[in-house]
């Protein structure tokens, strides 16, 4: 990707980018202690320099000058560039933003903050890694936010809207009083023989299969994704349920009766008992334990969600996606290690 760095700033100081090579390329230092050098390909265009980032650059004290030195620049392209760059960087650049914002320089934290905001409401991507940074995690918004990373123009309301269709369909059918197991009857009911939801054996490595705009459209979906419909629809009619991320196929538990409970969304609500898990367990590591059936965590959900997103954007070809959600689980790890 390309960021432009320039070689002024609006007042007319030097930004101290780097050594000059012939022919106006420019190449910035590099570290002693890398494993291998890192080099910015910079091509000068006027007074602005295009820089092509390698992925897992990190930047030097000065280069953080340089790329303050142009939050104040009134150049719209400059912003362009500088918020493409700050993107690709993801919570690396929102930590520098961050920083500048509770400086002690006024100015350059209210440029600091507009970066925050725009990056934030106008980009999926910054929406999705200030929400995991947040560590305030809420399912339905998360799940939602992943989804609008690949469908960007995704409308939400519409999204609401299905889920509450879904769930007053369910509630016109639950004859009170009923207990857990009768209301989830009633959710396989209309989830899987009225609207047809099912798992989609048939194409499992399919991107789509993760988004919740495309699981409600297609009616197909993962065992993960298939579960978190489950709870959805389940939360909107008080059904007490909880995500379960077992080893090898995700599932949705009940722990409200006598004895727990699961439901298999992806079989079309199969109702499992603890033993029936801990069988299908066995056929994924040899040594099954009871914790494993125990409810788990939204950050453990969501995570789990980009986790396979990794592999199946790569099965596609799509390389960058696949990169970009390998970021998402680092962007995870570092706020879950932050917490603990």
């Amino acid at each position: 990707m390309s960021v432009l760095l320039s070689s002024q700033s609006a007042g007319g100081q030097s930004s101290p980018l780097s050594n000059t090579r012939p022919g106006g390329i420019h190449k910035l230092p590099t570290s002693k202690k890398t494993a291998a050098p890192r080099f910015f390909s910079i091509a000068k265009i006027r007074s602005v320099f295009i820089v092509e980032l390698v992925e897992d650059y990190k930047l030097t004290a000065n280069e953080k000058v340089a790329l303050l030195s142009l939050l104040d620049d009134p150049s719209p392209v400059v912003r362009r560039e500088l918020l493409r760059f700050l993107d690709r960087i993801g919570s690396r650049g929102s930590e520098i933003l961050r920083e500048a914002a509770q400086g002690s320089n006024r100015l350059l934290g209210w440029h600091a903050n507009q970066y925050l905001a725009d990056l934030q409401s106008a980009n999926p991507v910054q929406e999705l890694r200030a929400f995991i940074q947040s560590f305030h995690y809420e399912l339905e918004s998360g799940w939602i936010m992943i989804s609008r990373v690949a469908y960007p123009n995704l409308e939400v309301g519409e999204i609401y809207a299905a889920l509450d269709a879904i769930a007053d369909r369910c509630s016109e059918l639950i004859a009170q009083p009923a207990t857990p197991r009768d209301q989830c009857r009633v959710v396989n009911r209309v989830l899987f023989h009225e609207l047809g939801f099912r798992g989609n054996s048939e194409h499992y490595n399919d991107p789509d299969n993760s988004f919740i705009n495309r699981v409600l459209e297609t009616k197909k979906g993962l065992p993960i994704t298939l579960s978190l419909l489950y709870l959805l629809v389940s939360e909107r009619l008080g059904i007490p349920l909880e995500p379960i991320s077992a080893p090898g196929h995700f599932v949705v538990g009940c722990f409200e009766e006598t004895a727990p409970f699961y439901i298999d969304p992806f079989e079309r609500g199969k109702i499992l008992t603890a033993g029936h898990m801990l069988e299908r367990i066995q056929t994924a590591t040899l040594h099954p334990q009871v914790g494993q059936l125990a409810p788990a965590s939204t950050y453990e959900t969501l995570s789990r969600v980009c986790r396979n997103l990794v592999p199946h954007f790569a099965e596609s070809g799509e390389e960058s996606m696949s990169s970009l959600f390998r970021s998402f689980l680092q962007d995870f790890r570092e706020a879950y290690e932050k917490r603990v």
